[in-house]
């Protein structure tokens, strides 16, 4: 991965180069723990071919102590299905919070 940014309104966003050497910036949607391991969600600001519009990525990463984040391609479908299942939970915990508010 190339830049984890902060913009002063709170919304983190990621730049990364595909493996076309085209740069996708993407929206980071959550960062959430997952069996083991802390996964990603990314939203990217434009449709990349063989994806829907809308479609969310998810990768594990790793947090460095100079605050850089390194994205790793969830290769197994079992550590994959762990990672959506937890995404998920977390949108359902955060619409349920929503709408208790």
């Amino acid at each position: 991965m190339d830049n984890f940014n902060e913009n002063n309104d709170e919304e983190l966003t990621v730049s990364m180069t595909l493996d076309d050497g085209t740069e996708l910036n993407c929206d980071v949607i959550a960062i959430f723990p997952a069996g083991e391991n802390n996964y990603i969600a990314l939203l990217p600001d434009r449709v990349v071919d063989g994806y829907e519009e809308g479609e969310i990525f998810l990768y594990r990463c790793i947090e460095h102590e100079n605050d850089e984040l390194e994205l790793i391609v969830i290769e197994s479908e079992e550590e994959y299905e762990l990672a959506a299942d937890a995404f998920d939970e977390l949108l359902d915990e955060e619409e349920f919070n929503n709408f208790s508010e």
